[in-house]
This record gives C-alpha cells, sequence and structure tokens, in this order.
C-alpha cells in the first residue's frame, strides 16, 4: 500500500508540472484550487476501507486501490466543467450545485468480475460517541468497536484472538513458567507489628473504578469483571520477562557458588544438566511447531545446547582434572557431538590416564559394546582382556604410576562375568565356557611353585596346559593344572586306556519339516545348536581325531581368546563367588547376596518369565522360594517367547555339571561346600517344577527319579547328613512330586535330627517355616469352603513343637496351654533377634545373626493361625521397621561388606513373606485390601529391584477398574529410581490391563453392555511407557525392554514402526543375538539382511544360509 502511494505521489507530480507548462495562461487561483481539491479527495479516499486487499480484517488504513488510482488518473484528464457527469464526493464541490445528484455511467468491469459492487464505493457511517438509549449511563454501557471486533473476528474465523484452551501453546508455556514466589507487604518504617490491625493490608492491587471501587482488584481481573481481556502480547512478554529472570537468577546462583567452590564436583554437573532445564525454558513452544524450518531450528538449538553444556564441562575437567565423574559427563556430551574415531580416541586417551580407575573402565567397556559404529565381536572381546591386564598389573605393582584402589580385586572378578554373559548373548557360548573353565583351573588348581610370581608370569606358565591337550575342568579325567604340573616334573603323564563312551544319537534330519518358512526353519535349528553344541569342541584322542577334523572352526577355542582375561583372586570368599557364579551361569539357582549382579542389572534381562513369576494358584505361600533372575542359562538362546528344549542343560550339559561337582568338592572348604550341594539340589528342585508347569506327566516321572537319586546321593555324603538346609530342600521336592507322606517323615527326620535347638536355630526355623507353609496350602486346597478347627491343623502343631524345642514331632493337637507357652517363646526369642541386630559383624559371611526370616516367619503364622491376621501383620511390621533402621544406619556409615546384602536382602524376604499371606487371607477370607496394598508401596520404594513384590502388587492392582492409583504409584517410584525393574512392571501391568479390555470388548455383541467399562488411548500410554524406559541409561541397554517394545507393535498391527525400533535398539544393544532372532521371526522376508549384519558384527552364526539352502535341497 506504501509504494503504491509513493508511486501515486510521483506520477501526480509529473503531471502536475506537464499541466503547468502546457497552461501557462491560466491563473495561479485555479492551480491552487485544483491541487486543494486533489488533497481533499485524497484524503477521502485513504479512509475508505478495503474487502479485497487488505489484511487488517476491517480496521481504518490508507490503503490506496488500484481502481482508485484508475479513477484519479481518468479524472485529472477531464477537464473542471465535466464535474457534473461523473460520480463525486459532495464535499468536494466548491460551490453548491442544484443538481447533487448525477448518473455515473462509466462501466467498471470489476463488477463482471466479482458480481457485486465495490465496498469503497458503498458509503458507511461511524457512530459518534458510545451511549445508547435506554441504558443508565453511570452503570451500563455498550463497547460498540469491542463488539464490531468480535462479530468480525467470528465471521472472518480468525480465531488467534479466541479463548485458549488448556493445551494450547499459551497455556502450556504458563504451566512450564514458574510463578512468582508471593510476598507479604512489607511493614512501613517506624510502624509497630504489634499495635498493627487484625488483617493484613492488601495494599493498592488497582486504581479505583466502577468495576474496582474498592482497589482490591488487579488490571486483569478488572478487565475480565468489563468483559475485556489483556492483550496476548502482554501476557506472553510478562511471562517471557519472569522467565527470563528466574533462569537468569538461577545462572548467577550456579555462577556465584562455583566461584566459591570450583572443587565441588557435584555442583559442577548439576550446573550441566540444568542446561537442559534452561534451553527447555527458552525455546518452550517449539515442540509444537511443524514443518521442516521449525526441526532444523530444534536441531540447531539442541546442539547450540550441547555445546555450552561442554564448554561448562571442559571449564569444570580443567579445574578438577583429577575427578573421574566429570571426564565421563564430558564424554557423554561428546558422544552427540563427536565422530565416532575421535571419540573412540578420547575414550582410550582417559582409561591410559586413570588405568587403576574401575568405573571408568566399566563406562569404556559399556560404551565400545553399545556404540553400534565402532561395535564388533572381537574388538569388544580385546577391550576387556585389555581392561582386566591392566588391573592385574596394578594389583600386582607392575604399573608403578599409579596404585591399585580399593576392591580392585572384586570389580575384577565382576568384569570378569561381564565378559563371559556378553560372550553368551554374543552366542559365542563355547569361549564364555572356556574362560571359565581356565578361570576355575587357574584359581583353585594353581601350583604352589607360581603362586608369588606375577598374573602375567602365571599366565604363562598357564599356558602349556593349555595347549597340552589334557582334560579340563568338566570333562571327564580332569585332574586339574597343579597335578600336571607335578606329573611334568617327573616325565609325564602315564596315558590310561580310554573309557568306552556312549554314543550320543545325533539327529540325522535337523530340518523336521520342509514346508515350514525358510526363516522358521532358521530358527528352529539354530536354536537347536546352540542349545547342543555350547561346549568347546576338543579333539578326542580315542578316536585319533585332530583340530582339522572340526566342522566349525568357531567351537574351537585357542589360548589367544582366553589368555590375556585371567586374573588372580586372594580371598577365599571371592573364589567362592567366582565358583557360584560359573553355576549361575549354567542356569543353577545360587545365593542372592553372593552372586548378584556383577553389572548394570538391565544388561543381563532378557527372559520373560522374571515378569511372569508368582502365578502359581495352588503355591500361594511357596511359590516365591525359587525366585527367576530373568537371565537366560547357557544353551538357551532363542526367540522372547521361545521355550526350552531341555529342562536342563541336556545329557552332555548333565554330565559336565557333574564332573565339576566332582573335580571341585576335595578342593572346597567345608562351609563352601554347603553352597555346592544346595545350588545342586535347587538345580533338581528346579527341574520338576519346570515338568510340572509344562504339564508333561511323563517327563516329570522321569525326572522326578532322577532328581530324588541325585539328592540322596548328595545326602548321603559325611557333611551333608546333619545339614538341616538340604533335608528342607529334599522334603519339598518329595512335597512338588505329590509324596506327602514321605514328604511329612522327612520334615519330622529332620525336626528329631535337630535335637531340643529349637528357636535358636535359624535352618530349624526355615525348615518348619515351609513344613507349615505346605500344610497350610494342602488343608485351603482340601477345605473347599467348609470352616474347620485352625488349631487343629497340622502347621500349628509343627509351630508348637517347634516353640517347644520337642526333639521328637507328634501329631496330636496342641493344647491351649502349650499354645500359650509357644506365643511367649516366640516373644522372647524374636526380642533377643532383634538386640542382636544391633551387633552385627562384618566378617560374617553367612550372616546367620541376621537371618531371621524363619524365625519371624514361623511366628507370624502362628500368629495368624492361632490370633488373626492382624496380628501376624504386626510381627511383620514390628521386625521391618527395625531391620530397614538398622539397614539405614549401616548404609550412612558408608559400610559396603557383606552384612549389608545381607540385611537388604532379609527386609526383602520378611516384606514378600508379609505380602503373601496377606494375599492369601484375602483370597480364603473376607478382609479389606488396604493392608496390602499399603505394606506393598511402603516395601517397593525401599526394595525397588524385587520381582516379587511387584509380581504381586501388579496382580491386585489389575484386578480393580480404576487405574489411576497403580499408574501415580509406578511414577512415584520411577521418577526417583534408576533401576528398570519398575518400568518392566508399569508396562506389564498396562499390557495386562489391555488384554483385560479387549477380551471384554470381543466378548460381547454391539448391544450388549460391556462388563467393564472400554478405555481407550492404553496403546499410546504403553507405547509412552516403552519410550520413557529406553529414553534411560538403564533401559536403553536392557535387551529384554527393547525386544517387549517390537513385539508390542507387532501386535497392534505396526510392522513398519516395529522395524525401525528394531533398528534404533541396534544402536544400543547389537551385541544381544536375541534381538536378531525376534527380528528373523518378526520380520522374515529379511532374513538375509539380519543374517549378513550378524556376521558384518562377528555375532555367532551356527547355521550359514548357504548350508540351509543344502538342507533344504537334501
Amino acid at each position: 500500500a506504501l509504494s503504491l502511494h509513493s508511486r501515486f505521489l510521483e506520477k501526480t507530480s509529473e503531471e502536475e508540472n506537464k499541466w503547468e507548462a502546457s497552461s501557462e495562461d491560466e491563473g495561479q487561483d485555479s492551480v491552487a484550487s485544483r491541487k486543494k481539491k486533489k488533497k481533499k479527495k485524497q484524503k477521502k479516499k485513504h479512509k475508505k476501507k478495503s474487502g479485497r486487499y487488505s489484511h487488517s480484517s476491517g480496521s481504518d488504513s490508507e490503503t490506496i486501490y488500484p481502481s482508485d488510482l484508475k479513477k484519479e488518473q481518468e479524472a485529472e484528464r477531464r477537464e473542471a466543467p465535466q464535474l457534473a457527469s461523473r460520480f463525486s464526493w459532495l464535499d468536494d464541490l466548491q460551490l453548491p450545485t442544484e443538481q447533487p445528484f448525477c448518473v455515473d455511467r462509466k462501466p467498471d468491469p470489476a463488477n463482471w468480475t466479482y458480481k457485486s459492487l465495490y465496498r469503497g464505493d458503498v458509503a458507511r457511517y461511524k457512530r459518534k460517541g458510545s451511549s445508547a438509549l435506554g441504558l443508565e449511563s453511570h452503570r451500563q454501557g455498550v463497547s460498540w468497536e469491542d463488539s464490531e471486533t468480535t462479530n468480525k473476528k467470528k465471521k472472518g474465523g480468525d480465531s488467534k484472538k479466541a479463548a485458549d484452551r488448556y493445551y494450547s501453546t499459551v497455556n502450556r508455556q504458563l504451566l512450564k513458567s514458574a510463578p512468582p514466589l508471593p510476598a507479604l507487604p512489607a511493614t512501613p518504617d517506624g510502624s509497630d507489628a504489634t499495635t498493627s490491625a487484625f488483617f493484613l493490608p492488601l495494599g493498592d492491587r488497582g486504581q479505583r473504578s466502577l468495576v474496582n471501587p474498592l482497589g482490591v482488584y488487579d488490571s486483569s481481573t478488572a478487565l475480565w469483571l468489563q468483559g475485556k481481556g489483556q492483550q496476548d502480547q502482554q501476557k506472553e512478554g510478562a511471562h517471557t520477562v519472569e522467565g527470563t529472570a528466574l533462569l537468569g537468577g538461577r545462572t548467577e546462583e550456579f555462577n556465584r557458588r562455583l566461584r566459591e567452590q570450583p572443587a565441588d564436583t557435584q555442583l559442577w554437573i548439576e550446573f550441566i544438566r540444568y542446561q537442559d532445564e534452561a534451553s527447555a525454558a527458552v525455546f518452550r513452544g517449539e515442540e509444537e511447531q511443524q514443518g521442516s524450518d521449525a526441526i532444523e531450528h530444534r536441531k540447531s538449538s539442541y546442539r547450540a545446547v550441547l555445546e555450552k553444556k561442554l564448554s561448562i564441562a571442559d571449564r569444570a575437567v580443567a579445574t578438577n582434572p583429577l575427578c573421574i565423574a566429570l571426564q565421563l559427563e564430558r564424554l557423554r556430551i561428546c558422544q552427540e557431538l563427536w565422530e565416532p574415531p575421535a571419540l573412540a580416541k578420547e575414550w582410550k586417551k582417559l582409561v591410559f590416564l586413570h588405568p587403576n580407575s574401575t568405573p571408568l573402565w566399566r563406562e569404556y567397556l559399556l560404551f565400545t559394546q553399545s556404540y553400534f559404529s565402532n561395535f564388533t565381536v572381537s574388538k569388544v572381546n580385546s577391550a576387556y582382556s585389555k581392561c582386566l591386564s591392566t588391573l592385574s598389573a596394578v594389583r600386582d605393582g607392575s604399573m608403578v604410576s599409579h596404585p591399585a584402589l580399593p576392591g580392585t580385586e572384586e570389580d575384577m572378578l565382576d568384569i570378569f562375568t561381564q565378559q563371559c554373559h556378553f560372550l553368551r548373548q554374543c552366542g559365542h557360548s563355547e569361549k564364555a565356557i572356556a574362560l571359565f573353565q581356565a578361570m576355575i583351573d587357574f584359581t583353585f588348581f594353581k601350583p604352589d611353585s607360581v603362586r608369588e610370581l606375577s598374573t602375567k608370569q602365571q599366565v604363562e606358565f598357564f599356558e602349556p596346559f593349555w595347549d597340552s591337550g589334557e582334560a579340563r575342568v568338566g570333562e571327564l579325567g580332569a585332574r586339574g593344572w597343579k597335578a600336571w604340573m607335578l606329573q611334568q616334573e617327573r616325565g609325564g603323564w602315564l596315558q590310561p586306556t580310554p573309557e568306552e563312551e556312549e554314543e550320543e544319537e545325533e539327529d540325522e534330519e535337523e530340518v523336521k519339516d520342509k514346508t515350514q518358512p525358510r526363516g522358521t526353519i532358521w530358527l528352529d535349528v539354530e536354536s537347536s545348536r546352540e542349545a547342543t553344541h555350547w561346549l568347546p569342541w576338543r579333539p578326542d584322542k580315542a578316536k585319533s581325531q585332530s583340530e582339522e577334523d572340526c566342522e566349525d572352526p568357531d567351537r574351537q577355542v585357542l589360548f589367544d581368546d582366553i589368555g590375556p582375561s585371567m586374573i588372580c583372586l586372594s580371598s577365599p570368599e571371592l573364589q567362592l563367588r567366582l565358583f557360584l557364579r560359573f553355576l549361575s551361569f549354567l542356569g543353577l539357582p545360587v545365593d542372592s547376596v553372593l552372586s548378584a549382579s556383577p553389572c548394570q542389572p538391565g544388561l543381563l534381562l532378557e527372559n520373560l518369565s522374571l515378569l511372569t513369576q508368582g502365578n502359581d494358584p495352588h503355591h500361594p505361600l511357596t511359590s516365591y522360594d525359587l525366585p527367576d533372575a530373568g537371565v537366560n542359562s547357557i544353551g538357551h538362546m532363542t526367540t522372547l517367547q521361545g521355550t526350552r528344549k531341555w529342562v536342563g542343560l541336556g545329557k552332555q550339559g548333565e554330565k559336565f555339571l557333574t564332573n565339576v561337582f566332582s573335580m571341585l568338592q576335595p578342593v572346597l572348604p567345608r562351609h563352601h561346600r554347603a553352597f555346592q550341594s544346595l545350588s545342586w539340589i535347587r538345580y533338581e528342585k528346579l527341574k520338576v517344577l519346570r515338568c510340572l508347569r509344562s504339564g508333561n506327566k511323563k517327563r516329570l516321572r522321569s525326572q522326578g527319579k532322577s532328581s530324588k537319586r541325585v539328592t540322596k546321593q548328595l545326602l548321603k555324603e559325611p557333611d551333608n547328613r546333619s545339614s538341616l538346609v538340604l533335608w528342607r530342600e529334599y522334603a519339598h521336592l518329595e512335597w512338588l512330586l505329590g509324596n506327602l507322606d514321605e514328604a511329612r517323615k522327612v520334615f519330622s527326620t529332620a525336626m528329631a535330627m535337630a535335637g531340643t535347638k529349637g528357636l535358636s536355630s535359624f535352618a530349624l526355623c526355615d525348615l518348619c517355616l515351609m513344613w507349615s507353609q505346605l500344610e497350610v496350602e494342602d488343608v485351603e486346597k482340601g477345605r473347599q469352603g467348609q470352616p474347620i478347627d485352625v488349631t487343629a491343623s497340622p502347621a500349628v502343631c509343627v509351630l508348637t513343637q517347634l516353640a517347644e524345642g520337642t526333639s521328637s514331632f507328634s501329631s496330636s493337637s496342641p493344647s491351649p496351654v502349650s499354645i500359650l507357652k509357644a506365643r511367649k517363646s516366640y516373644e522372647q526369642a524374636l526380642a533377643i533377634s532383634l538386640s542382636a541386630l544391633d551387633q552385627n559383624t562384618q566378617d560374617d559371611l553367612t550372616g546367620e545373626k541376621l537371618m531371621v526370616r524363619g524365625l519371624v516367619g514361623c511366628y507370624a503364622l502362628f500368629q495368624y493361625l492361632t490370633v488373626s491376621i492382624q496380628a501376624a501383620n504386626a510381627v511383620y511390621a514390628l521386625v521391618r521397621e527395625k531391620m530397614e533402621e538398622v539397614h539405614r544406619t549401616l548404609t550412612e556409615a558408608d559400610s559396603n561388606g557383606p552384612c549389608v546384602s545381607r540385611l537388604a536382602s532379609e527386609c526383602e524376604v520378611l516384606a514378600v513373606q508379609q505380602a503373601a499371606l496377606l494375599r492369601y487371607h484375602n483370597n480364603v477370607a473376607v478382609f479389606p485390601l488396604v493392608t496390602l496394598r499399603q505394606t506393598l508401596t511402603s516395601a517397593l520404594p525401599v526394595c525397588p529391584t524385587s520381582t516379587p513384590l511387584w509380581s504381586i502388587y501388579v496382580q491386585v492392582e489389575n484386578r480393580y477398574h480404576s487405574a489411576g492409583r497403580a499408574r501415580h504409584f509406578f511414577h512415584s517410584v520411577t521418577r526417583v529410581c534408576s533401576n528398570v525393574m519398575p518400568r518392566l512392571f508399569a508396562i506389564v501391568a498396562e499390557q495386562q490391563r489391555k488384554q483385560l479390555v479387549d477380551a471384554a470388548q470381543r466378548s460381547c455383541c454391539h448391544d450388549d453392555s460391556l462388563p467393564i467399562l472400554p478405555e481407550n488411548g492404553l496403546s499410546n500410554r504403553i507405547r509412552g511407557l516403552f519410550e520413557n524406559a529406553i529414553a534411560t541409561e538403564t533401559g536403553a541397554h536392557c535387551p529384554l525392554l527393547w525386544r517387549m517394545y517390537i513385539h508390542f507393535l507387532v501386535s497392534e498391527g505396526k510392522v513398519d514402526k516395529a522395524k525401525g525400533i528394531f533398528y534404533k535398539a541396534l544402536q544400543n544393544i547389537p551385541w544381544a543375538k536375541g534381538l536378531y532372532m525376534d527380528a528373523v521371526q518378526l520380520f522374515p522376508d529379511h532374513l538375509q539382511e539380519f543374517v549378513d549384519l550378524m556376521t558384518e558384527k562377528e555375532l555367532r552364526v551356527r547355521l550359514p544360509l548357504e548350508e540351509l539352502d543344502i538342507l533344504l535341497e537334501d
């Protein structure tokens, strides 16, 4: 409009000059009048409003229209006397005329185009004043301009000024911005606070007016009372100013504190992470913007924030060059800015400068293991070997520049175990087993002549034994490194005649059904070979075999693959921990305290049974006796929902396990051999439980006979004959097999064996607790809803005689006096145990003083059977409160001994016992659920990694339609807990809820009423939970979480999104072979691509596609 106006003025001035040059005879008066007339006409035309070319929504503007310019040009060419025959404004006439109206005969082409008159040619009137007839001017009034603007806004569809909803960008910014802190009005100087009025003065909040007569409303409230609102620009400006002021204040506070305390590393880390919050406040509102420009702007702003954080981290590292935490924080930032080669070089430089820092080595190994660009199995395995060899040199003192830090040996064992699990997850089971074989020989069968040498020299002596071809740990005829070295000094082994072994019948046809899809056949053969061939291949001397006879070279393990990872463990406790971790690696249940996870718990989680345990309705009290850790055992490499080929390790695996036990039993101390026997019996019980769950009665009978035979052999050994723990497991095994009378005989024999120890023996308390729990479950199954005499139950007899300390068991009902005496004995024993908690010692490995689970369980169950559930709950609450208090005290004292871990384990076991008993009572009687819910919500924040507790909580909360309580609790726990376990169970709870809703909707017709209210958005909520979980540091490296996410998307029919999540998972867990197998099952068309990717990353592929084609042709 301005350009048109300027061009019009320039053109007008040129024509005026021409007119003056051609009309010199005319006077100055006519020229002046004509100029004056032009200015008046121009002024009137500027006041016209535009409908076709203006964007001001009807507001007054000085817009010049093309039709106006055309009329001006034509009017200038005409003479003045022709005014009567053309259209003109009455105000433009100098003299009054007799004909104020005229007929405009000039056609307007715009009328043909727009089918209507030009709105600028229609006269408009403007109201003078805002008064209206019939309204009181003092109290009422009409704002004509506001009403017109509102009407035009409605007609024009301009919704920008309309009232914003709660989800709009403006209101979301308002919620995000921190509100200003309210301040009380200041007391005037010279006034006494005690003599003030009885109310707080509000102050002059606003000007007095008709709508605000007292002046107590602020400006926004006063405008609202008038039917008006603040301008959005003013609101946004105010919020921006407030937010900027708050951010500036926090930044200044950080800078001031860092100037005063430059050595505060935690403050530096908080300042670095604060930049995310500051950038979110500065760039808020951009997430709602769409388009490529907005995306590029967000990327650039995100990169700017990263560079700012990096500059702060550089300054922090320069101030504190020895701080490992700041170095790690800096490298996390660099991971998103630098190229892979530069980043790897920086990591190597950092571990070179701090070779004795095990936390730094852990982070470096996690980086090399999870960085897809540089990942290969050989690179990561060599990084593990380099780490262990460097730490061994630090431990031995060979690296003089860096001393060994406390706990180095324990950290080395954790890193070694993590390396074995890494190889197992990659499919290289043979190398993992060989590492454990070599480490067992290197630790338990070390010759005395090399014990004083350094680790490197000991490994050099160990290499000839490994390459000699002699039998290793777990193989038939193995004697160990020490015996071999002594015999070598005497002239070598005298070769015995080889024993004839039964030939194993190999399946001639690995492909049973060639009509199945190619991907399904590959998965079946691959998982079958994984379950069969997980032991390293050794040439059989009896068959004159050599290394060239091996069909698969990857099954052979050379010394170069395992030599650099050998470490020395001087402590007997660490040697026991190594052995238990080997058993756990093979799939045996072991002590949870001594074989804790060697790394981040999420790295090893792969088994879906972790989230479904404890759902046995027939054993509500004893089903948590063998909790599932969620880690796949050796040989179990299949898809997420795949089944085991065997309940155990197979025929070869069982022989290997038996050889390991027989070889290590003589060299273990007596108190360590008890752990071995207990793990073996629990392993046999676990196999029976798996057969029970499968429902195969034939397999159950054969497995039952085999397990009973192994258990009886263990109990016949001299060290195990008086072990109540082993007798307890054997009685439970008989009970599971259905031999209740035989199990009761075993229980009573064990009680008689214990003598009169009574409540002073924690093992006897555990045995009687198991017996009484099984009796309670059996009574409930046989009751079938009919009332019974609780005091006459076998459980009360067991618990009463335990308190009395009788050496022989009697099945007669106890008298009331006996029950009262037993209750008094329980109270005294519990008081003694609680007083002993304050006197625990760190050197007590087994923590016998802390083993109160049996005593407390027996007392609580006795109170439940003889008094009420409230009495039993009170016992658990008292003991848990005391133990949690002691645990907090030890934790605050920075105590990291086994006593703290044992105490935490006992707290968790007691919470599980209490929750299981309350849940059992809710199922058999009418009892408010609030007690069970309070127990779970108080125990889970203390034990956020307890899978039995989470399983009970999910089962309880999913019985109700309202999920708000459970969602709020999950959110409160995950907000403060970095572990992945609560997030997994939150997802499982929503998935079970969705299955319930979907089943209800499918079961009803369209006209029938639903048994539950339908709920929409569950799929989006589950996806949101998955996204939040994988965004955390622990969730990003959890294979189980990623595999569950992919399966969920495929079940929802979103195959393309599932494929995208698979490639995203590869960026975080490229080592997990199970992830690739899931992809083959879900996306069978890309089999070739997935196998090629596994080959490129050096994952173990046991069935190449070329061999698969040959098998299909045959």
